[in-house]
């Protein structure tokens, strides 16, 4: 009798609920759910939730949708006073939201923290465009954990961290109060090294400049800019400057005897930061540049379809979409772009073609598999797109292309009721 008495506590602690006795906080914005959803999870794992840190305070939840920072880029209140309270003896422990998921044995809802992404599926979470994406993967800010057929996958945490420490910059904050910041954050995390040389590359990407022979232009004001970087640097009269008033002007640049003495890639180059500051008329005479002196390259004739989709011209787009999967007949986006564009030209068919040769090349690209759904769902297809948005769902499981799928499942299960779904 007395060995069960024993064994009894040891029963009620593998039974109890995951955060018995816990009086829970979350800082920074979380991933997987909204805080109020957070809140909720709590409650029913045996925990309290509260919305700021105090002496009561047992666990600190720090939300992985990019750096916990408050709007003037200082580290969030509720991570600022637990750090104080565990200096003073507070026994608060403090953890990531994907470890707090862990804990209470929880993946389904929103990102999953382990799964990867490519570049479409995050413009969707985290409303950041694919050109955004392309740029920082240039510039080395974020890096792709697999490439498959030229198509990169992220990790969400690498990409929502850079969007944070983007938004901050661009809102005013200065890059050493941003560094200062995340070297208070190091004291809690280890991973610390990686936002701090992304935030060195925002700093100075923060003005996007193009440069030809007579010195700096902002494309996207059209004006000279002083070049301050260099000691040896003439500022002259202010009255003296002109200012680009018109495309005309602002692509004389690419007419002058520089052109034969710059590289293919020098010219992408040039085009990919137009493409980034909307100018389509530039970036299309600097990419066909780029073709003259290499025309082999794939990715050089997808950036110039998006110029050319860009100015408008959608015919001259797909023209150039088909010249990279010429290329390169595995170029698994440009496929996907090809049916999108076919679709949006009333070829439904022709998109369904593209789509599933992208599928052929890869078929686990969860882009291609939506956009097939959707275009079989416009043309009535309804039970040939079904597949097609569960092997969706087991890629991304947030944000609005997530919610579609899920939304046309429920209807098209109101009249199977034996249909499942996840």
């Amino acid at each position: 009798m007395a060995e069960t008495e024993e064994e009894q506590p040891d029963q009620l602690l593998q039974g109890s609920p995951a955060l018995q006795g816990e009086r829970v906080v979350f800082t920074g914005t979380l991933a997987s759910m909204t805080h109020h959803k957070a809140w909720e999870f709590v409650e029913q794992h045996g925990g309290q939730a509260a919305q700021h840190v105090s002496r009561q305070t047992t666990l600190l939840v720090v939300g992985e949708e990019g750096w916990p920072l408050e709007a003037d880029g200082s580290p969030s209140v509720n991570l600022s006073q637990a750090q104080e309270l565990i200096q003073e003896g507070t026994p608060i422990r403090i953890i990531k939201e994907s470890d707090w998921l862990a804990l209470i044995e929880l993946r389904d809802p929103g990102v999953n923290m382990d799964q990867l992404y490519t570049p479409a599926m995050l413009t969707q979470m985290l409303n950041i465009p694919v050109g955004t994406i392309r740029r920082w993967e240039r510039q080395g800010l974020i890096k792709p954990v697999r490439k498959i057929f030229r198509l990169p996958y992220f990790s969400f945490q690498e990409v929502a961290s850079v969007r944070r420490l983007s938004q901050l910059l661009e809102s005013g904050v200065h890059p050493r109060e941003l560094e200062e910041s995340l070297q208070h954050l190091g004291k809690v995390f280890n991973e610390i090294d990686a936002p701090l040389s992304q935030l060195t590359l925002l700093s100075q990407d923060a003005q996007l400049l193009l440069k030809d022979e007579r010195g700096l232009i902002d494309p996207k004001q059209g004006q000279r800019v002083f070049d301050f970087g260099t000691e040896e640097t003439e500022v002259p009269e202010l009255a003296g400057e002109e200012e680009f008033e018109g495309t005309i002007e602002f692509t004389e640049h690419l007419k002058t005897p520089e052109v034969k003495d710059r590289s293919a890639e020098e010219w992408f180059q040039e085009g990919c930061q137009y493409l980034d500051a909307g100018e389509a008329k530039p970036a299309i005479e600097a990419f066909r540049l780029s073709l003259l002196g290499q025309p082999d390259v794939p990715e050089t004739h997808l950036h110039l379809a998006e110029a050319l989709y860009l100015k408008g011209n959608t015919e001259g787009a797909l023209e150039r979409y088909y010249a990279a999967v010429e290329w390169d007949h595995d170029y698994i986006e440009a496929w996907t772009q090809l049916g999108c564009l076919h679709n949006e030209l009333g070829d439904p068919e022709a998109a369904l073609q593209a789509f599933e040769i992208a599928l052929q090349v890869h078929p686990d690209y969860p882009d291609a598999h939506l956009h097939t759904a959707e275009v079989l769902h416009q043309l009535n297809r309804v039970e040939e797109a079904v597949p097609h948005w569960k092997i969706y769902l087991e890629f991304d499981e947030m944000g609005p292309w997530a919610d579609m799928a899920r939304q046309r499942l429920e209807e098209f299960e109101d009249d199977d009721e034996d249909l499942t779904f996840p």
